[in-house]
């Protein structure tokens, strides 16, 4: 099986693109930009092995994702490359329409010429179905969608484009939306390894208003696999959510860090709450493990302390550019 993966020098794209050679793809093309949190650097294991092309392009640039489609016989096609910080897209939502709408529409148009046997995955977030109060019952699939960042706003309307492809080119293309990703060599702008990185180095761990934001937590891994099962069982043109069904408070989180890290308590710092910032996420994942035989394994507590792990023994190829 031939498999294209775009964004796979990224954090989730890393550890997907390792799980498909070592469960004997044919052949697995990366194409990535290199931005600032992608890296050859996190497929250094996976380029020793011959089976693995890296590709730097951008998804936007459609001649290049045209002739690469052209050039390989994809069979499947997983769709990562995103920009994702919600605090960057609040700064500047431009770059986040441009990958994240721009880019889908590409890819799936060079599909449509090229490839239109080829299955995609589209990796999309559970941020498009916006905030869900405490008490709620989690988002199902047939949830509206109520993005409440820019970020979330540009993966809603990829999904929109996904579906309109399916729709009317007869496309055969999935959907997933996952909670939130922790695990090794994920960068340190996210919520786990910025906490850890800060621990480290004896700096103020920032936790946005009260801390009481509740967040559901999938390690990559679990989600990984997730992927590969809705690609092979997946139904064309379902959504379906990827989620453990364990929810965190943030500042418990951060608590659990300080305590792993060994660092003062005194370094958590309350700070001025980010605009539209989502009380809650949690998913109802009934749909793919009764469809897709799929359930998570890793244990959070147990994937925290691996993952902390991890960035004692990495800190310093972990380092953040702003």
């Amino acid at each position: 099986m031939k498999i294209l993966v775009t964004g796979g020098a990224g954090f989730i794209g890393n550890h997907l693109v390792r799980m498909l050679l070592r469960e004997g793809a044919d052949q697995v093309v990366v194409l990535d930009a290199l931005t600032y949190a992608g890296s050859l650097s996190n497929l250094s294991d996976c380029m020793e092995d011959s089976r693995c092309v890296f590709v730097h392009a951008d998804v936007t640039d459609g001649h290049r994702v045209t002739d690469l489609l052209k050039t390989y016989a994809f069979d499947v096609v997983y769709h990562l490359a995103a920009e994702t910080h919600v605090d960057r897209s609040i700064a500047s939502g431009r770059d986040f329409v441009h990958t994240n709408v721009v880019g889908t529409f590409t890819l799936l148009e060079a599909i449509r010429t090229e490839r239109p046997s080829a299955r995609m995955v589209h990796v999309s977030t559970d941020e498009v179905y916006g905030a869900l109060a405490v008490g709620d019952l989690p988002f199902t699939e047939h949830s509206p969608l109520r993005p409440s960042s820019p970020y979330a706003a540009s993966k809603a309307a990829a999904d929109m484009l996904v579906h309109a492809h399916v729709t009317t080119y007869g496309l055969d293309v999935v959907v997933t939306r996952c909670c939130n990703n922790y695990g090794p060599m994920q960068y340190p702008e996210k919520f786990i390894p910025l906490m850890v990185k800060q621990a480290l180095a004896g700096q103020p761990l920032p936790v946005y208003g009260d801390g009481q934001q509740r967040r559901e937590w999938i390690h990559v891994t679990d989600h990984c696999k997730a992927l590969i099962a809705v690609a092979g069982k997946g139904k064309t043109g379902d959504v379906y959510n990827i989620g453990t069904g364990h929810e965190e408070v943030n500042i418990d989180v951060v608590e659990r860090i300080v305590q792993l890290t060994q660092a003062s308590p005194s370094l958590i710092t309350m700070v001025q709450d980010r605009p539209a910032h989502d009380v809650r996420y949690a998913l109802d994942t009934g749909k793919l493990r009764s469809t897709c035989g799929w359930t998570p394994v890793v244990e959070f507590n147990a994937g925290l302390a691996d993952c902390v792990t991890w960035f004692v023994e990495n800190n310093e190829r972990t380092r953040v550019v702003h």
